[in-house]
């Protein structure tokens, strides 16, 4: 939208926080480096309300996803006599419309919900359902559901509410069991930079393991390209990136991810190489 966005996420894992944090700062920085200014690019924290998703019960899931994909009939911009939804361009509608989205965008999901077939007929149908509100109503959601979604702290019914209360008065996790949970909240990001590392020394050229890339320079221009991908597209550390790509220093690889970024010949090819390797903020 014009100041704000939505998501509907699902985690795998209790790592909200840090995939917000990661996602934010990273589209942040690309933001300013495109162009050449500093400073906040989101004002405050973004909200997060649970929502009840089970196959069971999806009436509330249901609504959130209408909700969002409704959006920008309400705001006027598209739907009805202003053009149908799918002519809007900040919208995830479209590639669940064709379903050629990437891997994360999940089609199933929703159409599953709405007990629609999970093909081609039913992503038809489910736009063709969004279409007809934006024309006939303006895009409006549930009042109920619409009041829970803008000022509630979670979407479902009570019973979902006592789940949630449950969990917050679970007794407090002990520091080193903590540290266990931010080793398995940072597996999906280690698994995306090691397919990064893998595909992006055969691209490169690159020796495959750490011991072949040890004998190499550590600031070769081709590690750095690497770094700043890593850096840039995953939540793995500078030391991470240091001993996998034998850079020496984890300061070392901030110094090199710095001055990569400001050469334009590097941007220029970093960002081509992350095109190769299908790199998506």
């Amino acid at each position: 939208m014009g100041n704000h966005f939505h998501l509907l996420l699902e985690t795998p894992q209790p790592n909200l926080v840090s995939g917000m944090k990661w996602l934010l700062s990273t589209y942040s920085q690309g933001w300013n480096r495109a162009r050449m200014r500093r400073g906040h690019v989101f004002q405050g924290r973004y909200k997060a309300v649970p929502v009840n998703a089970s196959d069971s019960d999806p009436h509330y899931f249901k609504a959130l996803a209408d909700y969002i994909h409704l959006n920008p009939s309400r705001a006027g911009l598209a739907g009805g006599k202003r053009g149908p939804l799918l002519s809007y361009p900040w919208s995830s509608l479209p590639s669940h419309h064709k379903g050629n989205g990437p891997a994360w965008l999940e089609s199933a999901r929703i159409l599953r919900a709405f007990q629609l077939a999970q093909d081609g007929r039913g992503r038809r149908a489910y736009v063709a359902w969004l279409e007809a509100r934006a024309s006939q109503d303006e895009g409006k959601i549930d009042e109920k559901a619409m009041e829970a979604i803008r000022r509630g702290w979670y979407l479902g019914k009570e019973s979902f509410k006592d789940k949630l209360l449950n969990m917050l008065e679970k007794p407090q996790i002990r520091s080193g069991a903590r540290r266990r949970v931010s080793g398995a909240e940072r597996d999906h990001g280690e698994k995306e930079a090691l397919r990064i590392v893998e595909e992006g020394c055969q691209t490169l050229g690159l020796p495959a393991g750490a011991s072949g890339l040890d004998k190499l320079k550590k600031t070769d221009p081709r590690k750095v390209r690497l770094a700043i991908l890593l850096r840039s597209h995953t939540s793995v550390s500078n030391a991470w990136i240091a001993e996998r790509l034998a850079m020496g220093h984890p300061g070392s690889v901030s110094r090199s991810v710095s001055v990569g970024r400001s050469m334009k010949e590097t941007v220029k090819d970093t960002l081509k190489l992350g095109k190769m390797l299908k790199c998506v903020l």
